[in-house]
């Protein structure tokens, strides 16, 4: 019998590049930067054999903001940053829809992470949802999946009072929830 797979879902901006603000995009290659310290943990994640899938909503394409061309443009260069640094993701969906089309795929609905996993027997466990963002602890609750919101892009701790979601944990950065999720800091209580 086929052994469930560890997964690590990762929302891109915010959390592997730096955040754009509120209601902008990355609509320029030039403009996608790398977090300090986002290659090394997605590397260190890698190898300690998770699966790695890039789950983002890029409604910006359909609003006319930037092309998709140019998201496969700035995808490339993720994909060629992390390679390069010894690193593997193994796949990257986006959601290019806005949220008025309602789409099964958006976040904070889960579509795109069962579109990512189809196939596999997802060890749900030792399975996170990284991102910046209460729709990324949606999707991932949404999911089954364990969740860690980081602080290095939209979300800020001061609204936790306001939030309609709670995650399972909080971490400063990817590169900190990746080393607290190699060392099984995040057990779920």
């Amino acid at each position: 019998m086929k052994k469930p797979s560890r997964i690590v879902f990762l929302d891109r901006d915010g959390v592997i590049n730096k955040y754009p603000g509120d209601g902008r995009y990355v609509t320029r290659v030039k403009d996608f930067k790398m977090l300090k310290g986002s290659l090394d943990a997605i590397k260190k994640l890698s190898q300690a054999g998770f699966f790695l899938f890039v789950i983002s909503n890029q409604a910006g394409v359909t609003k006319g903001l930037y092309s998709k061309k140019t998201l496969k443009k700035i995808t490339n260069l993720m994909l060629k940053n992390v390679n390069k640094y010894g690193g593997m993701v193994h796949k990257v969906l986006y959601c290019l829809h806005t949220l008025e089309m309602n789409c099964p795929c958006r976040k904070p609905k889960a579509g795109l992470l069962r579109k990512a996993t189809k196939g596999k027997k997802v060890d749900f466990e030792n399975s996170y949802f990284i991102g910046d963002s209460l729709l990324d602890v949606k999707a991932g609750k949404a999911f089954g999946c364990k969740t860690v919101l980081v602080l290095s892009g939209r979300e800020k701790l001061k609204n936790a009072p306001q939030w309609d979601a709670a995650p399972d944990f909080i971490a400063s950065s990817l590169s900190s929830a990746a080393k607290n999720i190699l060392k099984n800091k995040y057990e779920r209580a």
